[in-house]
This record gives structure tokens, C-alpha cells and sequence, in this order.
């Protein structure tokens, strides 16, 4: 049985029991009547070529309470985008694909970089913030749910613990946060365990109380890619481009709402997908790539709120979280060892090693550049921007599907 404390300033949804699905999803069926509820999947079309998609297609066949399913598609010729909306359209809900490299979404996004919106960097953020604009497109949408799609242990459930707080008309959640152990024979998460992790403990150290860091410290797994929120919060979030991507989203619900409207959720005891490789010859891929933007997107938010970082600031900074990482490893050993699971310590030194080299290079890269590549903004500028931009996005989709 997991622990039901609420230790912290999030309201934390821990799973106490094997409640079967089908009951929340006879709940979410009757919500579903009046609060219509979108799923957004983001996925590269060679995840449709693994074991993931296959299965979450297969777990999605039997949920019949979402208006929507809706898949953010990228790297996906037209004849790919036909198999695969063939293969989707088993499902029971309503399934719209939208195909970024298909010629209608092409011209649009080039229509909003002439604008002067700054979308000039390619990836899953810009791919899931042009989804976003066409969900938010249609007024009928309450709440938005998305989870990745690498995921291979799915289980349908994930998609219904998600949103469940959101929408459920007792409850006055507006941003759910999915969560859940990273574990098999060992311990996963690398990149959460001992490089975000510790470099939150880090800026605890440093700065002393500090809401917004406590707040950060209080997610479970914040790098997760499984979160749900209602609509008047989605039109109005901000999106980074990179792999900072959730740190900054956390950053934005933080800034649009109160901590007494969010909630972290465990859906699903434990999460496997494609394990990400840590190249320590190559800062700029992999997971040395990502924790450099992490490490980047903390510093810029943190900056954003008023800190001023100093030469002084950065050195203490290194060689704390150095301090924390160890300790951290230290703590995992323990878990390892009285659960029985392989651990290498050495490894996970070495690891700790590059992520001084990522840490390293996030403080260089925003001390030349503190403003770095601009957040994609809310929905509501470009409305407000262009304000026929949103139902021609729709249209285009609409076109693209039929």
C-alpha cells in the first residue's frame, strides 16, 4: 500500500488500492455528458514501428467516455499519415491526427513565423503547442489530458487517473500531474533522480525558503510527460521549445494559478518506455542534452522571479549539487539493496560526473544568452494576433482527416 501523507503544498493522489477502471470510468462516462474531455498524443511516426503504440491503441479500444483523441503526428510522409490514421481509427472516440508535415500545417506555421511568432525551432513542444491551438479551437473542450506514447507498459487507467481530478465536478483541481516509480530489475529516471532532484535540494540549500522552489520540490517525478489541465488554463500557457519543456510548464501553471488548484497523481505503479542514452563524449544529445536544458530552463525562471545570480552564485551552485548528487546516490544504493535490485554505484557516479558537465553548460549558455529560445506563447495572443487563426487551424485539421 503506498503512504497517504500530504507532506507538502500539492495536493498528492496517491493510488491506496486496486480500484478496478471500469468504476472511474462509469464516472468519467457521466462527467463526460456535460465536461467533454480531450486525450493529445504526442508522437514521431517510428513509434508507430515499436511495441508502444501498438498496445496503447489496443488499451484505448475499451475507453468510451473521451470526446476526442487527438494525435500531434511529426516526421510522417502522407502515405504514413494514411496507414496511421487507418490504424487509429478503431478507436471509440472521435480521432483527429494532426500531421505537421502535411502542406495545410506547414503554410499555417509559416503564416505565424511571418507574423513574427518565434517558432523556429522544431520538436515535440512546437508539435504539441500546434495541437493545443487546434483543441482549443473548439469551445465544446473542458479538459486536455496527454501522455506519451513511448509507454510500454501501458494501461488505460493512466488516461483516467489523469484526468479524473480535473474534471470530476466535487473537486476544484485545475492541473493534474502524473507520477509514478521509474523501476524493473533497477531503478530508471536518471535524469530526475540525480541531476533535478539534487539540483532543487541544491537551490534550497543556497537560497533558504523559497515558494517556488518548494513547490518544484514537491512533484514527485516533475519530468514527467503525463499531465491533464482544464481549458482556461490551457489558452493561456506558454510552451518551451526544448527539452525544458516541463520544468517551464510547471513554471507557467505556477504563474496562472494557485497551488491549492493543483495536483500530482499516481497512475500507474510503474512506468517503462525507451531509455534515453547517456553519451558523456556528446554534450549535445541524449540525456546530457536534455538535463543542460533543464538545468537552463530552472535558471531562466528563477531569474524570471527576481534572483540575481552572480559568479559567486554559480560556483556554490556547482559544487553543491555535487554534494547533494552523492548523496543522493548514496540513498538509492539503500533503496536498491534492501529491494533487491541491481545497482551500480560507479555508474551512476559516472553519470553524476556528466551532469556536472550539463550543469556546466547550462549556466554558460544562459549567462551569454539569458533570454535563450522564446517560450511559444498562450493561445490567446495569437487570437488576439490573428484572430481567424484558430478556426482556420481547425478547418485545416477537419480538411486533413476527412
Amino acid at each position: 500500500m503506498a503512504d497517504f501523507c500530504q507532506s507538502g503544498v500539492i495536493t498528492t493522489l496517491q493510488k491506496l488500492k486496486d480500484r478496478p477502471v471500469e468504476d472511474i470510468e462509469r464516472e468519467l462516462k457521466t462527467i463526460a455528458q456535460k465536461r467533454k474531455m480531450v486525450l493529445l498524443l504526442p508522437a514521431l511516426v517510428t513509434e508507430f514501428d515499436g511495441e508502444a503504440m501498438p498496445r496503447i491503441i489496443e488499451e484505448l479500444k475499451g475507453v468510451d467516455y473521451l470526446y476526442k483523441i487527438v494525435l500531434s503526428l511529426d516526421k510522417a510522409t502522407e502515405q504514413r499519415f494514411r496507414e496511421i490514421r487507418s490504424l487509429m481509427s478503431v478507436l471509440p472516440a472521435d480521432v483527429r491526427i494532426v500531421w505537421h508535415d502535411g502542406p495545410r500545417m506547414k503554410a499555417l506555421l509559416k503564416e505565424l513565423m511571418d507574423s513574427d511568432f518565434k517558432l523556429d525551432t522544431p520538436g515535440k513542444g512546437r508539435s504539441v503547442w500546434m495541437t493545443l491551438g487546434y483543441i482549443l479551437a473548439d469551445k465544446d473542450v473542458y479538459a486536455i489530458a496527454m501522455h506519451d506514447c513511448d509507454i510500454v507498459n501501458y494501461r488505460r487507467e493512466m488516461v483516467a487517473r489523469l484526468v479524473y481530478p480535473v474534471v470530476h465536478p466535487s473537486l476544484d483541481f485545475e492541473f493534474s500531474k502524473g507520477y509514478y516509480a521509474r523501476v524493473t530489475d533497477r531503478l530508471y529516471g536518471r535524469v530526475t533522480r540525480l541531476f533535478y532532484t539534487p539540483l532543487i535540494r541544491t537551490m534550497k540549500r543556497i537560497l533558504g525558503y523559497n515558494a517556488f522552489i518548494e513547490y518544484l520540490d514537491n512533484f514527485r517525478y516533475a519530468l514527467s510527460g503525463e499531465f491533464a489541465f482544464d481549458n482556461p488554463l490551457a489558452r493561456g500557457i506558454r510552451i518551451s521549445p526544448t527539452w525544458g519543456l516541463e520544468v517551464s510548464l510547471l513554471s507557467e501553471v505556477y504563474q496562472k494559478t494557485s497551488v491549492n488548484r493543483i495536483c500530482q497523481v499516481e497512475i500507474i505503479e510503474t512506468y517503462e518506455h525507451k531509455h534515453q542514452i547517456l553519451k558523456k563524449n556528446k554534450p549535445t544529445e541524449g540525456l546530457i542534452r536534455m538535463a543542460a536544458d533543464i538545468g537552463k530552463a530552472l535558471l531562466r525562471v528563477l531569474s524570471q522571479d527576481g534572483l540575481v545570480m552572480s559568479d559567486a552564485f554559480f560556483r556554490t551552485m556547482m559544487t553543491t549539487y555535487i554534494q547533494e548528487s552523492r548523496t543522493a546516490i548514496e540513498k538509492y544504493n539503500a533503496l536498491a539493496l534492501l529491494n533487491g535490485l541491481t545497482y551500480d554505484r560507479h555508474e551512476e557516479i559516472e553519470a553524476v560526473d556528466a551532469f556536472v558537465g550539463s550543469l556546466k553548460l547550462a549556466i554558460e549558455e544562459f549567462v551569454k544568452d539569458p533570454v535563450g529560445i522564446p517560450m511559444l506563447p498562450g493561445w490567446v495572443r495569437v487570437t488576439a494576433a490573428i484572430p481567424d487563426f484558430s478556426d482556420r487551424l481547425y478547418d485545416a485539421v477537419e480538411e486533413d482527416n476527412r
